[in-house]
């Protein structure tokens, strides 16, 4: 039978301690690791949303301020007010020989469209 030390481990010993203590080392710094990966994802998906509600509160800004001086729609055309007199105008041109009967009846046409 081999004679064995006591007191200091063997190498074999040494080399199983030094093992599991770099195991654990490694065990631990990986937890750490995904630690701190997951918090700054966590952080940047905080920050992401924050810039996302500014941006959609300055395009609801935007909106409403080009809403509020946006042009006012045009006035409709201006008709005429007195058609009867318009009419009068007209027959009296056709009968003084200014307009023909075709223009006659195209203005004609045209007031009372």
């Amino acid at each position: 039978m081999p004679i064995r030390r006591v007191g200091r481990p063997g190498l074999i010993g040494l080399a199983a301690r030094t093992a599991v203590v770099a195991g654990t080392a490694q065990a631990v710094s990986g937890g750490m690791a995904r630690n701190q990966q997951a918090r700054a994802q966590q952080a940047a998906q905080q920050q992401e949303y924050a810039d996302y509600q500014q941006q959609a509160q300055a395009n609801a800004a935007a909106q409403a301020a080009a809403a509020q001086y946006a042009a006012p729609p045009p006035p409709p055309p201006a008709q005429p007010t007195d058609l009867i007199g318009e009419l009068q105008k007209l027959a009296a041109l056709q009968q003084a020989g200014v307009l023909t009967d075709a223009e006659f009846a195209a203005a004609k046409a045209k007031l009372l469209s």
